[in-house]
């Protein structure tokens, strides 16, 4: 395998999280990191008559910020319920409400108590009705212990791979030196967000999955700049 990407576990993300892994032989969903409170993990945007608005899954809280994989979801509240509430009442005039959304009620039909199984099962869903391939890896089951960079480089070396496409953030953190030593060449992501007909006026980009999915299936809208 010679092109790698990975990323944090997110809930209903938006399209720039699925150009990585369409672009990627390999993806590697890494819940063995630090959950991050406020991140697109457990919540992602929607779009209403207002503007955008936040849907989040709950989880129960502790003291300290446990690994992704250990994030527990608050089963308590009727968060599932209060969720396809949200896209039936914002989505229902969107051109493919009909079909997509019987597919979300089964999907949320299943049960999780685990934050990144939700989102594994999740990310799976979506990687079908996008019709992606690309082969996907929890980062848990691969028991390498470096933190930051270092995570970063010493995956792409178990895998053996060519090239790493990271997002924008990467360039805050990765040691490109490191990687040019290995022979791994680091791409950054420059996705830009293509526009298509939404509900509610004005475009606004950066929304999650679903509004794309609910609205159009022009998927070549995303995989028009495949870097690969």
């Amino acid at each position: 395998m010679s092109c790698i990407s990975i990323n944090q576990p997110a809930y209903l993300p938006w399209l720039g999280y699925f150009e990585r892994i369409k672009n990627s032989d390999i993806f590697i969903f890494l819940d063995s990191v630090q959950f991050e409170k406020n991140s697109f993990i457990n919540r992602n945007k929607i779009k209403t008559p207002q503007g955008s608005t936040w849907i989040t899954v709950p989880i129960i809280k502790s003291r300290s910020f446990p690994e992704i994989k250990e994030v527990i979801i608050d089963t308590n509240k009727k968060w599932k319920k209060k969720h396809l509430n949200s896209i039936y009442f914002n989505y229902k005039k969107a051109k493919h409400f009909e079909k997509c959304f019987a597919k979300l009620e089964n999907l949320y039909s299943k049960d999780h108590k685990y934050l990144a199984d939700l989102c594994y099962d999740h990310l799976l869903f979506w990687l079908d009705e996008l019709d992606i391939t690309t082969t996907i890896v929890r980062s848990k089951d691969l028991n390498i212990q470096s933190r930051k960079s270092d995570l970063i480089l010493d995956i792409c070396k178990h895998f053996n791979v060519k090239k790493y496409i990271s997002g924008e953030k990467g360039k805050d953190y990765l040691i490109d030196h490191d990687f040019k030593l290995e022979g791994i060449s680091v791409e950054y992501q420059n996705f830009e967000y293509p526009k298509y007909q939404q509900l509610w006026g004005e475009f606004l980009p950066n929304m999650s999955i679903l509004d794309f999915w609910m609205n159009t299936d022009q998927y070549n809208l995303i995989w028009q700049n495949k870097q690969r």
